[in-house]
């Protein structure tokens, strides 16, 4: 019995809270419902304008010496004189003493030569003077002989007469005779003087020669900068003794720069077939100096003669004008390029963040998503050109958003950051509160 009355007991317990409980839930008051909420997001936007952009290429090249020359001694003897900064990275200007080599010998050889062809002139001035003697018995044997063949023709006429002997008439033409031979050995000498002349400018002209070829040599014994340089290698000293074509010293120019980059197949292609040339066009030089950069203006001068397969474009070589950077430059310098593309005439650049897909971007109206499709042109630096239903003045989406799409509601912060703020501020010394 008594275990009966326990489970009864329960049970009656159970009864009740199991009523209580439904007539709690069913006298509860109604709690407000919370309004669904659409969510908003904050995103940045850019204005589009519509114009001609050009995006930049950059790519990477080596500087070289624009003018370089290895000066080589074209004389032997000792070196006696040093310019003080013939030592690699020296600087020298133009014309300035390289090296000196001993001028003992081709002074002495100029001396010489100088002596030869004073000899040569004055005997040449002796042949003259014979030259002139012989014309003058030249024309004094004709003169005589004219004076014979008149005579001559008198006693023939006489002789016609019977007022001269015939022995007169002899003598006569032996005289004739005798003038002719005076005048043949007259012009045979001076035939003879006249090629002694020539034979005598023949020499003259090869001293004249050798003359100049010692004073040359003697120049030689002196090295000058060509124009104004930096030394990149040397090999003279005090006291060494050079040989005819040994290297003394390696230049290159210090104001005449150049840097060879590489254009891909593509670049290069679409350069040319805007301008149909690249030669004369602007590059930027750009040298990192540690975190520093340093930017040199530049001009294309030429292009690379083949094309460089090994990596995969065309070379170009640029001039560089370093006249208005303090920094100098120096050969095999690593630098960066920059030039600009084609132009792509009525396009929008737009950020890379800003463009989804295969080409979809988003117009924000008020403050919610439109979906345009565009083109992709040309990438530049962080921007995208594109054509497309695009308009100028029209608000772009920048901002990624994983859940982009068409009617979704954004809100503009930079709109929200320039929006005035339109709360009306307290009267100064006011009080909100009530007195009692």
């Amino acid at each position: 019995m008594k275990a009966v009355l326990q489970a009864v007991l329960a049970l009656a317990i159970l009864f009740g809270a199991v009523k209580g409980m439904n007539l709690l839930v069913a006298t509860r008051s109604e709690l407000p419902k919370q309004p669904v909420q659409e969510k908003s997001y904050a995103v940045e936007t850019v204005t589009l304008a519509r114009g001609d952009h050009a995006p930049q290429i950059s790519v990477y090249g080596e500087t070289a010496a624009g003018r370089e020359v290895e000066l080589r001694s074209l004389v032997a003897g000792e070196v006696v004189e040093v310019h003080p900064n013939l030592k690699a990275g020296g600087a020298v200007s133009k014309g300035e003493l390289l090296v000196a080599i001993d001028r003992f010998d081709y002074e002495g050889a100029v001396t010489e030569a100088q002596a030869n062809l004073a000899e040569a002139q004055a005997a040449l001035v002796e042949s003259e003077g014979r030259v002139k003697l012989e014309t003058g018995n030249v024309l004094r044997a004709k003169e005589q002989l004219e004076f014979a063949r008149k005579d001559l023709q008198r006693a023939e006429d006489l002789q016609g007469r019977g007022t001269v002997t015939e022995q007169t008439l002899d003598d006569r033409k032996l005289l004739v005779s005798q003038r002719q031979q005076t005048l043949e050995q007259a012009e045979n000498s001076l035939t003879l003087e006249n090629a002694k002349v020539v034979q005598q400018n023949a020499a003259i002209k090869r001293l004249e020669w050798r003359l100049e070829n010692a004073q040359r040599q003697l120049e030689n014994t002196v090295l000058r900068a060509p124009f104004d340089a930096i030394v990149r290698s040397e090999a003279a000293e005090l006291g060494r003794l050079v040989g005819v074509n040994d290297a003394v010293v390696s230049l290159y120019g210090s104001d005449a720069f150049e840097v060879r980059f590489t254009l891909s197949d593509n670049q290069y292609g679409r350069l040319l077939a805007e301008s149909g040339t690249l030669v004369g066009r602007p590059v930027e030089v750009t040298w990192y100096l540690g975190n520093q950069p340093v930017t040199y203006p530049a001009t294309v001068t030429r292009i690379g003669a083949d094309v460089a397969s090994t990596r995969g474009g065309v070379d170009l070589i640029a001039s560089i004008d370093n006249s208005a950077v303090d920094t100098p430059l120096r050969p095999g310098a690593f630098v960066e390029v920059t030039l600009s593309d084609r132009t792509y005439r009525d396009s929008f650049r737009v950020p890379e963040t800003a463009f989804y897909g295969e080409g979809t971007v988003y117009v924000v109206r008020d403050s919610r998503l439109e979906p345009r499709e565009v083109t992709s042109l040309a990438i530049d630096d962080g921007y995208i050109l594109v054509e497309g239903a695009l308009e100028d003045g029209e608000t772009l989406l920048a901002t990624r958003i994983p859940e982009a799409g068409s009617g979704l509601l954004v809100n503009d912060v930079d709109a929200a950051e320039e929006a005035p703020d339109t709360r009306a501020p307290l009267a100064a010394g006011g009080n909100t509160s009530q007195g009692g």
